[in-house]
């Protein structure tokens, strides 16, 4: 069976899959390259090296397009260019949910500029389709190669490729053949291009079924229901009210940075039904200080993204962005988490613009046509954590913190010693009712008395408050939301 058959069959649903594929039409004049084209049907059964059609995946329809590599090496000549931007045209009509599964070594030679240019439609559709906001889902397979990778290879929401893949725009036999020398070894393999975030995942085609399964789970579950919103027992009943008497601020940095204590990995393990890690900016760059995933809590989807332990660089940044980028396109609240003692201060950081993208942070999440929350977990120092702050609704831990440095800088600027951080720190307002009182924050999950020592039951808790919050955010109305958000940090500091 040829293995693009083999795809379809281990990642649909049995029995449904439908071909939407026209007859591949007139055979080409020039008699070496007809000759080419008949021996390719002849071993494969097929007319040429893109299959398009429909399937379901846990009964929710899905469009597919994929490429049979043993048809003249998966090559894209006019007539598959034409093939892919019909089926995404009509995945984009239907309104379906489209996965590529590319396996191609690029352009087919023998048609020349001509095939070359097909790419360009084709990208041009698959913009159309993520337009639309519908989600575009990409399994980049052995081996991915040339116009096809740098086009609609690279386009996805979601990036997998399989394990050992071949994967890069160059293909080795002609680097060699070009420049009279081997191209490394170890570079153009999945495996590296997750390291350096350029694909989300590697997983097996085996493992393709559950995952595209719980990746449209979350990107295409319907909207919740309106009417008012879930409390979780034991949440005061008006959102915000303190439940007792408020920590000193230095009690509450102190508990902060305790080591055990539940951060953004464990709040997802704990209270969300779905997760879906995503790795890096997608253009080669990952941060390991930071996070970002889809996920559902309860029926709300939603992308999350936040610290997760370390200094955060401008590498990570720039993948907050891209979560941003995800739930614009994908119209999903975006979750941003604080948690952190501070961006990474260092020459590369410098040098890699870490305030010019702390700037873009702030400028893309205060315009974000998504409904925003922001949940401060833990630390909130500084720049880093600034970067993650706008927001339609903010939500606080009790023992969290917010504060333009660590209190200990703070105090070393103000005094020239550290000695009198618990002071700054009283002074400036950081802690969580503080937040509260100046309408920084909008609501205070209580720790009883420290989320460290009872870290299930605080997670199970938040969980059920994000949910609550970002249901209510999907109800709201976005014209009215968006200028709350405006009005919100415009007000700040009025009396």
């Amino acid at each position: 069976m040829p293995r693009s058959r083999e795809l379809i069959a281990a990642t649909l649903d049995p029995g449904s899959w439908v071909s939407w594929d026209e007859p591949a039409g007139e055979l080409p004049d020039d008699p070496d390259y007809r000759d080419e084209l008949l021996r390719a049907r002849a071993r494969t059964g097929l007319d040429e090296s893109v299959l398009s059609g429909e399937g379901t995946v846990r009964g929710r329809r899905v469009a597919v397009i994929t490429c049979e590599f043993e048809f003249l090496a998966g090559s894209i000549g006019v007539t598959a260019g034409e093939r892919l931007v019909s089926a995404v045209e009509r995945a984009t009509a239907r309104r379906l949910p489209l996965l590529a599964a590319p396996a191609s070594a690029g352009t087919r030679m023998q048609e020349g500029t001509v095939a070359f240019l097909q790419m360009v439609k084709v990208a041009a559709a698959i913009s159309d389709h993520k337009a639309a906001g519908l989600p575009y889902l990409v399994y980049l397979r052995h081996p991915t190669m040339g116009g096809v990778l740098a086009s609609w290879g690279s386009l996805g929401h979601l990036t997998a490729a399989e394990p050992g893949a071949l994967i890069g725009f160059l293909g080795p036999r002609v680097h060699q053949a070009l420049y009279g020398e081997a191209f490394p070894e170890g570079v153009q393999v999945a495996e590296n291009l997750l390291a350096h975030g350029l694909v989300d995942a590697v997983l097996p085609v085996e493992r393709l079924h559950d995952t595209v399964a719980d990746a449209l789970d979350v990107l295409c579950a319907p909207v919740p229901p309106t009417g008012p919103g879930p409390r979780h027992p034991g949440e005061p009943a008006e959102p915000g009210t303190p439940a007792g008497p408020a920590p000193p601020a230095e009690e509450s940095i102190r508990r902060s940075r305790r080591e055990d204590r539940p951060r953004l990995r464990a709040l997802l393990r704990t209270a969300a039904r779905v997760v879906l890690p995503l790795s890096g900016t997608g253009a080669g760059e990952r941060d390991p200080a930071f996070l970002l995933a889809l996920a559902r809590f309860g029926d709300v989807r939603c992308v999350v993204l936040g610290h997760d332990k370390g200094r955060l660089g401008p590498a990570g940044l720039r993948e907050a962005r891209r979560g941003m980028r995800l739930a614009a396109e994908l119209d999903l609240p975006l979750v941003s988490v604080i948690d952190t003692g501070g961006a990474a201060l260092s020459r590369e950081s410098e040098e890699g613009g870490l305030a010019g993208e702390i700037a873009r942070c702030l400028a893309e999440l205060v315009t974000l046509p998504a409904p925003t929350l922001c949940l401060l977990l833990g630390e909130g120092a500084g720049g880093a954590a600034l970067a993650l702050a706008p927001a339609d609704r903010v939500v606080a831990a009790r023992h969290a913190w917010l504060s333009p440095l660590p209190p200990e800088g703070a105090s070393a600027i103000l005094y020239r010693t550290t000695d009198r951080a618990a002071e700054v720190a009283r002074r400036q307002g950081v802690r969580s009712a503080d937040l509260l009182a100046r309408r920084i924050v909008d609501r205070v999950v209580e720790e009883h008395p420290d989320a460290a020592d009872q870290p299930d039951a605080f997670l199970a808790r938040l969980g059920g408050v994000l949910e609550a919050e970002l249901a209510a955010l999907r109800r709201a109305d976005p014209a009215e939301r968006m200028a709350a958000r405006r009005a919100r940090y415009r007000s700040l500091g009025r009396s």
